[in-house]
């Protein structure tokens, strides 16, 4: 279990990745401005009604900010893990590291919803789970879950010199923040050390997204169940 979680957090794949000067100010300049516009958007879309249609629209649109930001900053990479004596595209591995995390939240949850503050701080996110249409909600899900990885562990960790795994994961945290949701922005700052970590040993966004997606997609389902939604 040690070596496989080193193997999927800790141990760095070796990748060439150099960028100019002039390539690494540009997409600095560019996450920047999509990050703000993010945060925007996000804050936005969070306080709309739950089951209104705008809601649909207002997070494809926040997805769309992200997918936009990522791509425009510059070229993303897939990345890759050592398996036994070669590197290979990681699936398998970061899958299973997402349902972990949301393991870890389930059992988290059990102790949450003892606190009333907490409790409905969950709960309010939940409504839109309870109110809005499932099968949209899973593909908004998904996509919001490839798209922030797109950006934040694609376009923002690239353009960070040093210490990226702490700055990416302190952006996506305040990005969250514009939610106003304290439970929201505990989640992101949790996760967003794993998949930062992801990132930083295989060199890519595959691990970050497929994590993200499984953890994402796990809690929409789980906790309705915990919390009585």
């Amino acid at each position: 279990m040690r070596s496989w979680l080193e193997r999927s957090l800790w141990d760095v794949v070796p990748r060439d990745h150099v960028q100019t000067p002039k390539a690494l100010r540009r997409r600095q300049l560019v996450t920047i401005g999509f990050v703000l516009l993010g945060a925007v958007v996000l804050g936005f879309s969070i306080r709309i009604d739950p089951g209104s249609t705008t809601f649909y629209a207002a997070t494809a649109c926040l997805a769309a900010v992200w997918t936009v930001g990522a791509f425009a900053s510059g070229p993303l990479h897939l990345g890759r893990i050592s398996h036994r004596d070669a590197h290979v595209r990681p699936i398998i591995t970061p899958i299973l590291v997402g349902f972990g995390v949301a393991g870890i939240f389930v059992v988290g949850g059990l102790i949450v919803r003892q606190i009333d503050f907490l409790e409905r701080q969950v709960s309010s996110v939940l409504d839109f789970a309870d109110q809005g249409s499932l099968p949209i909600l899973v593909v908004i899900t998904a996509v919001n879950g490839v798209a922030e990885e797109l950006f934040f562990r694609g376009a923002a960790y690239a353009a960070i010199t040093r210490h990226p795994v702490i700055w990416t994961t302190i952006a996506y945290f305040v990005a969250t923040l514009a939610t106003g949701n304290v439970m929201l922005s505990f989640a992101a700052l949790l996760l967003g050390v794993v998949v930062g970590l992801q990132r930083r040993a295989s060199g890519g966004i595959l691990a970050p997204i497929l994590t993200h997606c499984t953890w994402s997609l796990s809690m929409l389902f789980a906790l309705p169940l915990l919390f009585g939604a």
